[in-house]
């Protein structure tokens, strides 16, 4: 990417203004947040007070650009100034939670309460949606007229519309019982969707007869909707048109995120998305999501970093992506700053607590829970932070607690559903923890620690082929994660798959050279398959070792076994490692393969190793009887194989 010319930024701030009252006066007050710290986060806009009174970005008016809210059609020029008035009106109902009044400014007929008829069922919605159809409505939609919705602009029909999508989802959220209750899941529905999807298909069926220019704003609406109805290949079109329409609506970029479940589905959709700055701020946060963190994310990250150099948000990005590679310490510090620089800021601060969580760090996660309850008490991620530190503390009932209040003000909150589930498998309660997990990968099917909580949970209810199904499913998110892949190779042995087994034990140890074993994992214990320094994961290799030993192949099983012994010293193995390092020392798991070896030679003939072997044993106080007992059966053969030789 070119660095950024004076004209250039100069235009980025227009369009970063413009978004910020088009975000505003739609009321999608997150994306105008968003625009309005990035327009901040130049090095050059603290106030202004650098900027000449001739320079272009001193103009209250944006300068006429593809994406400015000054170019629009004649039409919509003068819709919008009819509708004036009205349109204040409205707003105001909108910004006083009166949603179904907001709506009712534009469309007090065409949408009237209850429009979407009770016949209608999630099963036949979800036979639609087999078809891959573009209605996400059941075979029983509303029947509705478009007489007066073809006269409305395109910004009121969208706050009318949308007004009547928050009023379905505050109403479902009201209908739903209580958090893992009989009836929360899936059964109560917004059933204000389908009425917004008849208007808004018939509107775009009309649009190439209309003579109107697409905005993007209904398009991102439609996307939504789609979405929510789980029509998502025809979604991911809608918003791609609404990113190409209109490119600094953050929430159409995030809706299109949600949309993509791996890096394949990513890469398919760079050269549809337009050539922008804010096209590179998606590619960082889709690839954070999904746990890329390579050299050309970072590269990227960096120089967006240069043009927006005290941006929270791109801070944030970075944070995550240590945090994902499990580099703990350095997603703190940066967390640290940010907390410095803007201590009222409550965004991502549930993963933060999560890197204080991981690294025990009880007083951080203390003042951070106590900073953010000063602030905003009933934010999810306060609830989160909370939560967390009560599990730290191990009180995991008042934990679970705070995670239910996190989903009662918001119940997609992706974190406080996994957490909750931790908390549940800490409780032995694995029916609940089963069903927290479900309902996280229900809002996120890319959080790999939904997915590995599964499998864990099936794991310790001894059903090991559904524990290896959702193992597989976090280790496709996370290739290079061992621990991933360790769990895959254990399920694999319980259904008795050997050799798969062994394959997936190999990939954990090539992929714990890309991990730190000195840091933790955002699940459970500090384990991992990379102990770093080119040094073996012990206990890796002697389930391999194992495995070999089931499928009879012992002179493999020997070899793994001599190649545990080896990590003690550090000693380098060609196939997996490059630079020798200072050694595990001595481990059980190093002792259980010494112990192995030290009978596997008895048995052999080979007696002198196998005494070696044992007196170490004894030497280092680890299986100690038993090689004791090993020792008196090597003497015991030695002499009466003498005996036999004199005789």
């Amino acid at each position: 990417m070119r660095v950024l010319s004076a004209a250039d930024e100069a235009q980025i701030k227009a369009h970063l203004q413009d978004a910020v009252l088009s975000c505003t006066e739609r009321c999608l007050y997150h994306s105008a947040k968003w625009a309005a710290e990035f327009l901040n986060s130049f090095p050059s806009s603290d106030g202004d007070s650098d900027t000449d009174v001739n320079s272009p970005i001193s103009n209250t008016r944006p300068p006429q650009t593809p994406t400015s809210r000054t170019i629009q059609d004649a039409t919509e020029l003068r819709l919008e100034a009819r509708e004036a008035h009205k349109y204040l009106l409205a707003k105001t109902y909108f910004d006083c939670r009166e949603y179904d009044r907001c709506a009712a400014v534009f469309l007090p007929s065409i949408l009237p309460k209850g429009s979407v008829p009770h016949t209608s069922s999630p099963s036949t919605a979800s036979k639609q949606q087999g078809k891959g159809k573009a209605r996400v409505s059941t075979p029983s939609k509303p029947k509705v007229s478009l007489d007066g919705v073809q006269e409305l602009s395109q910004k009121s029909l969208f706050l009318a519309l949308y007004a009547k999508y928050i009023a379905g989802e505050k109403r479902m959220n009201e209908d739903s019982e209580m958090i893992l209750g009989p009836q929360d899941g899936g059964v109560t529905l917004n059933k204000e969707l389908p009425g917004i999807a008849a208007v808004l298909e018939e509107w775009f069926n009309n649009l190439p007869t209309s003579g109107r220019r697409p905005q993007g704003w209904l398009e991102y609406l439609y996307g939504i909707v789609l979405a929510k109805g789980k029509n998502e290949k025809l979604a991911l079109e809608y918003l791609l048109r609404s990113v190409h329409n209109y490119h600094y609506n953050w929430g159409a970029w995030q809706e299109l995120s949600s949309l993509l479940g791996t890096v394949e589905e990513l890469t398919q959709i760079v050269n549809r998305l337009p050539q922008n700055i804010i096209t590179f701020i998606f590619h960082i946060t889709a690839s954070q999501e999904l746990y890329q963190s390579n050299e050309q994310i970072h590269n990227t990250l960096t120089q967006m970093l240069s043009i927006f150099p005290t941006s929270a948000f791109l801070q944030t990005q970075q944070a995550l992506l240590h945090y994902h590679t499990k580099d703990f310490d350095e997603a703190d510090e940066i967390f640290s700053n940010l907390l410095i620089t803007d201590p009222h800021r409550i965004d991502s601060l549930d993963n933060y607590s999560n890197i204080l969580y991981v690294k025990e760090s009880k007083a951080k996660l203390a003042f951070l829970a106590q900073l953010a309850t000063a602030t905003d008490k009933f934010r999810p991620e306060t609830c989160c932070v909370v939560g967390n530190y009560y599990s730290l503390k191990s009180e995991h009932e008042k934990a679970v607690m705070y995670f239910r209040r996190a989903l009662q003000l918001d119940r997609n909150f992706l974190s406080a559903w996994t957490l909750m589930g931790h908390e549940f498998v800490e409780m032995k309660n694995t029916h609940a923890a089963i069903e927290s997990y479900r309902r996280a990968v229900d809002v996120n099917r890319k959080d790999y620690r939904a997915w590995y909580g599964l499998g864990q949970t099936y794991e310790v209810l001894e059903m090991h082929s559904y524990a290896l199904f959702y193992h597989q499913r976090a280790a496709a998110l996370r290739p290079y994660d061992p621990k991933m892949w360790m769990a895959v190779g254990q399920c694999f042995g319980k259904v008795g798959k050997v050799s798969n087994a062994i394959r997936a034990y190999k990939r954990a140890l090539v992929a714990g050279s890309y991990y730190d074993a000195s840091v933790g994992s955002s699940f459970g214990s500090a384990e991992s398959a990379g102990l770093g320094g080119g040094i073996l994961d012990p206990e890796v290799l002697y389930q391999i070792a194992l495995l070999h030993e089931r499928a009879h192949d012992m002179a493999e099983c020997a070899a793994y076994m001599e190649l545990v012994l080896a990590q003690e010293e550090g000693q380098d193995v060609d196939d997996f490692a490059g630079e020798g390092g200072g050694g595990v020392g001595v481990t059980p798991t190093t002792s259980k393969a010494r112990l192995w070896l030290a009978r596997w030679e008895y048995m052999r003939g080979m007696y002198q190793r196998a005494m070696e072997l044992a007196n170490e044993l004894c030497q280092d106080g680890v299986e100690v009887e038993d090689a004791k007992a090993l020792v008196r059966d090597i003497r015991a053969r030695i002499e009466r194989e003498r005996g036999d030789a004199r005789a």
